[in-house]
């Protein structure tokens, strides 16, 4: 096996914390064959899909691919930008807000975006981080409610991509943040803020990605968290059960998944009096197919057709301000104890000229070697 070794430049370089923020993925383009690659990697993945793996191989490339490849594809481009896929370019500009953040208090951070299917992939977030001087390393997965199938798979990326390294940085992992009041106040804000603009509905529903509920009764935490955010969510906003529901969306295949399903109740609304609905999607840190799309377009026409006048989208927290905000003391939480983390610009400079000074006695010795050789 091939290891990674440390950067030549790494004796001139300030020590760093190396922060590596995860997102899900995307395709590189909105093309069948750019789909199904993505699809591929994503669902051969054994965290997202438990079944016995030469059964759901022969099912994913002779079955699923084929068909969904030309689906996805075509809504893929419904979606798609000048600027290229919404969560590519929202991702890394979340990632660039948050090291401004980062950068405007004490310590040093270097951060990196990384997918844990397509590219940027984990890997090259890593190297990045250690050609940048990385001496400890924290991950945040962008999903504020923990599961197996993302969080997890996430953990399961950056432990192997790990295994590739001749050195290994000290190493911490956050989890899940739904339950942080800056989080539900940040929920908060921007469902106001939607109904100062656009007034309120008659309901506010929660929509969250579904598991398969097999998953759920073997120990994923997963629904427990979504509801804990719809609980917090419902007393920041003083709303009781009739005004808020939950719903999971983004249901695959004929097993059964968490429930109530998002279509389901969607369609079954306006006969029970709803004619203008809200939907917020609060475990999706940034938007993406399954907002713009399945949301926004498919979910909103089901609205329409079953009687209701309009569903209303609430954007997701996306690259805001108060987004990389709560993200970076997040980060500087977990942070704590290590010096990197905490060091004031003068302590920065100071091991900075301490570091070109090693760098500098290194080169004389080095050249030294050679004159003596």
């Amino acid at each position: 096996m091939h290891y990674h070794g440390l950067p030549a430049t790494r004796h001139a370089q300030v020590d760093s914390v190396g922060v590596l923020i995860v997102n899900l993925g995307t395709p590189s383009a909105p093309t069948a064959p750019a789909v199904r690659r993505y699809l591929r990697q994503f669902l051969m993945d054994p965290r997202v899909i438990e079944l016995p793996r030469v059964l759901w191989w022969c099912l994913l490339n002779f079955i699923i691919l084929p068909i969904r490849g030309f689906r996805s594809a075509a809504n893929y481009r419904k979606v798609w930008t000048a600027a290229g896929s919404p969560l590519m370019q929202i991702s890394t500009s979340l990632t660039q807000g948050i090291q401004r953040e980062l950068d405007a208090g004490p310590g040093k951070f270097s951060v990196q975006m990384a997918m844990s299917y397509g590219a940027p992939a984990i890997q090259t977030g890593l190297q990045a981080l250690m050609a940048a001087g990385a001496k400890r390393l924290l991950v945040l997965p962008l999903y504020p409610q923990y599961s197996g199938t993302t969080t997890g798979s996430v953990f399961d990326g950056v432990s192997t991509a790990l295994q590739g390294h001749r050195w290994v940085p000290d190493f911490r992992f956050i989890a899940q943040y739904f339950e942080r009041p800056d989080y539900i106040s940040a929920l908060a804000e921007s469902v106001h803020a939607h109904w100062v603009t656009h007034g309120r509905a008659d309901l506010l529903l929660l929509s969250f990605h579904g598991i398969p509920k097999r998953y759920f009764a073997n120990g994923d935490l997963y629904h427990c968290h979504c509801y804990g955010t719809a609980r917090r969510l419902r007393e920041a906003l003083a709303l009781n059960e009739d005004q808020l529901q939950i719903s999971f969306q983004s249901r695959v295949g004929r097993e059964e998944w968490l429930r109530p399903y998002t279509d389901e109740v969607i369609k079954a609304l306006p006969a029970k009096g709803v004619k203008t609905l809200d939907v917020i999607c609060p475990g999706f840190a940034v938007d993406c197919l399954e907002t713009l799309e399945e949301i926004s377009g498919e979910n909103a026409e089901y609205f329409r057709h079953a009687g209701g006048t309009s569903l209303r989208y609430i954007p997701a927290l996306n690259d805001s301000a108060v987004h990389a905000q709560l993200l970076a003391n997040l980060l500087r939480e977990h942070a704590q104890g290590w010096p990197e983390a905490s060091l004031d610009s003068a302590a920065l400079e100071s091991m900075a000229e301490l570091v070109a000074a090693r760098a500098a006695a290194l080169v004389a010795i080095n050249v030294a070697a050679a004159h003596g050789a």
